[in-house]
């Protein structure tokens, strides 16, 4: 499973660094982004992901019989992007309700990365996660890393439909504490 997140980690800061040469040798601007919001500043959001929490037998989630906890997840997100130019650092916060093994999940994480195309951004984050089991699997509490990309709709061919309204949608894969998967997919709104 960690060497899953690492590689996956290594491969999501390819792009960045390629951006990020790109950038230092595009001319200066510190007016706005490429999808209009400001360069510099403060940028909230928030959003609706869902996925699949799957957790590792050796995980403090494993039961006595060998069996391990999993189940869907239903996520609302909220946070905060600072832009640095061509780069960017934010924090988030989620409240998740699960289903089979999982009652409610919540957390808090930090994230940096770059931004991409015309309204996309790479990132990686890392924060805390209280998860709360269900089906006599227990609560616990542990460190989440994640990495993720968000790209906006002109950047998958679709600018027409929303213009800059700030609609994005969001990929990530996440693991808690490197004994379980976590992917969510979802719709971010930034304003």
């Amino acid at each position: 499973m960690k060497k899953f997140f690492i590689a996956a980690a290594m491969l999501a800061s390819l792009p960045t660094v390629a951006f990020a040469q790109e950038a230092a040798d595009a001319p200066a601007t510190t007016e706005t982004a490429p999808d209009g919001t400001p360069a510099f500043g403060i940028e909230p959001y928030f959003g609706v992901l869902g996925g699949y929490h799957s957790f590792d037998r050796r995980s403090e989630f494993g039961s006595p019989n060998g069996g391990r906890m999993n189940g869907g997840l239903l996520s609302g997100v909220a946070g905060v992007n600072i832009p640095l130019g061509p780069v960017f650092v934010g924090a988030e916060g989620n409240a998740t309700k699960g289903f089979n093994d999982i009652d409610w999940e919540y957390g808090v994480r930090g994230r940096v990365g770059a931004r991409a195309g015309d309204s996309g951004m790479i990132y990686a984050s890392a924060g805390y996660q209280w998860v709360n089991g269900r089906h006599g699997y227990g609560d616990n509490k542990d460190w989440i890393y994640g990495v993720g990309v968000e790209v906006g709709p002109k950047d998958i061919g679709l600018g027409g439909i929303t213009t800059n309204s700030g609609v994005r949608l969001r990929l990530q894969a996440e693991t808690y504490d490197f004994s379980s998967i976590r992917p969510m997919a979802g719709v971010i709104v930034h304003f």
